[in-house]
């Protein structure tokens, strides 16, 4: 029923997993930021992939699922200061760009593949902490889960915020939402304004930011393909960015634990103890 495969296509190794009876797969690059290139149902792939991006490692891929960590957004002037220290660090952090270990596959109750990134020398010029990182992404039906376990091995609190940033493929910038968000932050211009007068994204550069979320989920509908996205995740993750780019067949919904610039901000980081680890999950299920 479930089956794992992997090949080298131009550059990369990519890990194939599926759902042979729903008819459901997950195509993985390690080698690429550990990130998840594609996600079909019933034969429809649902995210958008810009293999130009994918395949230029100078430059951020279009597509996908990147993963985020340590950290969310942006910083300001792309630096922030650490117990008298500055440091610098790329947009979303630098997990995404890194390559991670496959440490598991499993193939018999589900699909899965169990990555791993691990500190060092290069990380700890961006972020002076130890750590483990481990994923794994279980297809199974028409569902994928990401498990997620942030470790800290460091001699100090570690401060994260996490996030997701999906690609859905639809060129419809103006979905409905299905969400408890009664209030959202439009970063175009910095106005708190209401999640029923609708999320437009239609003639915007910037995010939305979906800020009183009590449950955790929300679900839209990609138009093109008449298919119902709902996304679960874990209590941490306390926001949902909104974005787009114009004239791009895609639209962003990203879960994060902490607003952008959290690290110069200081006023809602997730800290892991020290030897502790966090252990979190984002599930995506289309019907």
């Amino acid at each position: 029923m479930y089956e794992i495969t992997k090949e080298k296509d131009e550059k990369f190794t990519i890990y194939h997993l599926k759902d042979k009876e729903s008819g459901s797969w997950i195509k993985v690059a390690p080698e690429r930021g550990g990130i998840i290139t594609a996600f079909g149902v019933d034969g429809v792939e649902t995210l958008f992939l810009n293999k130009k991006t994918f395949y230029d490692e100078e430059v951020n891929v279009r597509g996908g699922i990147p993963i985020l960590f340590p950290i969310s957004g942006q910083l300001r002037d792309g630096e922030y200061e650490w117990k008298g220290t500055v440091y610098k660090m790329k947009n979303h952090g630098f997990a995404r760009n890194l390559p991670w270990e496959v440490i598991d596959t499993q193939s018999d109750e589900c699909a899965s593949i169990t990555l791993k990134l691990t500190s060092n020398e290069k990380t700890k010029n961006a972020y002076p902490f130890d750590f483990e990182v481990i994923y794994t992404y279980i297809l199974k039906d028409n569902q994928l889960q990401i498990l997620q376990e942030y470790v800290n091995k460091s001699d100090a609190e570690m401060p994260i915020y996490a996030g997701f940033h999906p690609y859905f493929k639809t060129s419809n910038k103006n979905l409905d939402y299905e969400t408890d968000a009664k209030t959202y932050r439009d970063d175009n211009d910095f106005e708190i304004k209401n999640v029923a007068d609708g999320l437009d994204l239609s003639d915007k550069k910037e995010s939305f930011v979906l800020l009183d979320v009590e449950k955790q989920e929300i679900a839209f509908t990609l138009p093109e393909i008449d298919k119902k996205v709902t996304m679960n995740y874990g209590e941490e993750f306390k926001y949902v960015y909104l974005w787009t780019e114009q004239g791009q067949d895609f639209l962003c919904v990203e879960p994060w634990i902490a607003q952008t610039d959290e690290m110069n901000r200081k006023e809602e980081l997730y800290f892991v103890g020290i030897g502790e680890s966090l252990k979190t999950f984002l599930t995506i299920s289309v019907q």
